[in-house]
């Protein structure tokens, strides 16, 4: 007969069991929440909303813009990129005429998993049209190029596609 003075059904390996099934799955739903809450990494833009927010007009007008002043850009791509190692880019860029388009150069070093890592390096004309440059990725994983040269009112933006960084042999 069961009565609130038999206590072996608390120690039966099968309820306790279950009860401490229920308390691990609460414990990882509330780990996932505070993570999900906390850690800030996305694989968006934080400010994708506003940030160059352009009406429609703009965008044509600047593509517009681009498409006239006809510039291409050649970027020579090292073999492989390591973490924490200073790598050489060349990039060069003529005109629509076959001419050397001569100005200031950045690259931005862009990483979708953590703004925080982002980075702004200004290139080096060695030649006319030719820019030179070093990039030292602090971390391992995808990253993208954004890369703007400004010549006067011109300016033009070319963005590479994503690639591999890879952790340094220990």
């Amino acid at each position: 007969m069961i009565s609130q003075d038999h206590k072996s059904g608390l120690r039966n390996p099968w309820l306790l069991g279950m009860l401490g099934l229920i308390v691990v799955v609460l414990a990882v739903n509330a780990a996932f929440i505070w993570f999900a809450t906390h850690d800030q990494s996305s694989l968006i833009d934080r400010e994708y909303k506003t940030k160059d927010r352009k009406s429609n007009t703009q965008l044509l007008s600047e593509l517009g813009r681009q498409q006239a002043l006809g510039w291409k850009a050649t970027i020579n791509k090292p073999k492989s990129l390591i973490q924490g190692q200073p790598t050489m880019y060349e990039i060069s860029v003529m005109d629509k005429d076959g001419m050397p388009v001569s100005g200031e150069m950045e690259v931005e070093a862009y990483r979708a998993s953590d703004a925080s890592k982002d980075f702004i390096t200004a290139f080096k004309e060695v030649a006319a049209g030719n820019y030179q440059g070093y990039v030292s990725f602090p971390l391992k994983g995808y990253w993208e190029l954004h890369i703007h040269l400004k010549r006067g009112n011109d300016e033009i933006a070319v963005d590479t596609e994503r690639f591999m960084v890879v952790e340094a042999a220990h």
